[in-house]
């Protein structure tokens, strides 16, 4: 089935030039065709159509999640909220204090990775050590990279636009035909203010051709 995703602004990879009315042809897991979206529905009239406000940018990547899901715990809303407030968990102090099991560790790493989705990742690195939490990670959807080095990730954010120069930095893939269907789309109103707002703007998040977050 081809589905063609449109939003006011298409920036297919770091660097390229911004696509007013931009558009990605999706058929299965892959990117048919990337381009203006009047050329591209014209060309596949039958192809549904999902139109998104703001910017579309191929997804973002998260270096060092396994500090994100391993070491860091998210309250669960409502039940735990009351007592332990509604922001993560982190320090070993704090998290010695919560007598995290595994199956703890696992519920948190599925919420935490909702979070991430939620955000417009894609593609994360880390080096995960326990089970529910790989478990978590690898049912989620997000695909799974080698981390680059020991010091991969350091201080790694739920938000991949934090602290970075330029919003490309924080891409990962391009959008271009035979690519694999991983996109986010953000309700900016142009690519420039990607940064400024930040990745709490995602209203869509595509892994493998398929819709995995949508903005309620």
């Amino acid at each position: 089935m081809l589905t063609l995703h449109t939003a006011g602004h298409l920036v297919a990879g770091a660097g390229s030039e911004p696509v007013p009315d931009g558009a990605v042809l999706v058929e299965g897991d892959r990117i048919a065709r990337v381009g203006p979206y009047g050329d591209l529905a014209a060309s596949h009239p039958h192809a549904r159509v999902r139109r998104w406000p703001g910017v579309l940018t191929p997804g973002l990547l998260v270096r060092g999640a396994d500090g994100l899901l391993e070491r860091t715990y998210y309250p669960d809303d409502p039940y735990e909220t009351a007592e332990l407030g509604t922001g993560p968990i982190t320090g070993e102090a704090a998290l010695a204090a919560l007598g995290m099991t595994e199956a703890r560790w696992g519920h948190s790493a599925r919420r935490g990775t909702q979070k991430l989705l939620a955000r417009g990742v894609t593609a994360l690195t880390g080096r995960f050590t326990i089970p529910a939490v790989r478990t978590a990670v690898v049912r989620s959807g997000l695909v799974v990279l080698a981390p680059a080095g020991p010091a991969d990730g350091a201080g790694a954010s739920l938000d991949p636009f934090a602290g970075r120069e330029e919003a490309g930095q924080a891409f990962h893939g391009v959008l271009e035909p035979g690519a694999p269907a991983r996109f986010a789309v953000f309700a900016v109103t142009d690519p420039g203010a990607l940064l400024a707002e930040g990745a709490t703007t995602c209203v869509a998040t595509v892994i493998g051709g398929r819709l995995l977050h949508r903005r309620r």
